[in-house]
């Protein structure tokens, strides 16, 4: 595929790949706004199966609580557009999924706002055995432009992770 072609993270993608692959490490994902396009990303990259352990998509509330151990007060005091809800999928989608690093997506995409933040609220995660990061985004566009976007800001979240941990 050319510049033109390619698909969200694409790029990132395959640097994610290749240092996941270099450092031994493993990877899953917990994705709300962004349905499986993250895990879609990773996983379009030859090889990805070494190192890609799931994914989970969880775009209800209960689910997060469920399936990746988001805390239900948490949700209940903060809604599920949160910093502190992106780290928790992040760490759940490690845990949940026995790899060694997780990354958690969650936001508003649109049309409409949603649990009280405006569209284009985003908060990303990554989750390493030394330590979480986030960061919260305030995208514009279309949905899919939202969606797009923050696929391509949690992998340049996840590659610049990577290459710090191995410095």
């Amino acid at each position: 595929m050319g510049a033109v072609d390619a698909g969200p993270g694409e790029p990132a993608a395959a640097t994610a790949i290749g240092l996941l692959v270099a450092g031994g490490h493993t990877i899953g994902t917990a994705e709300s706004l962004t349905g499986g396009l993250v895990a879609a990303a990773l996983t379009s990259v030859p090889g990805a199966s070494a190192v890609f352990r799931g994914g989970i998509v969880a775009y209800a509330a209960d689910l997060k609580v469920a399936l990746l151990g988001v805390p239900a007060d948490l949700i209940a005091r903060v809604g599920t557009v949160h910093p502190e809800v992106a780290l928790a999928m992040a760490r759940g989608a490690r845990g949940r999924l026995s790899a060694s690093i997780g990354v958690g997506t969650t936001g508003v995409a649109g049309p409409d706002p949603a649990d009280g933040q405006p569209v284009g609220t985003v908060h990303i995660a990554v989750s390493t055995p030394s330590g979480d990061r986030h960061r919260a985004l305030a995208l514009t566009g279309s949905r899919e432009q939202v969606r797009a976007a923050t696929v391509d800001r949690v992998l340049e979240l996840l590659v610049g992770t990577l290459v710090e941990e191995t410095d």
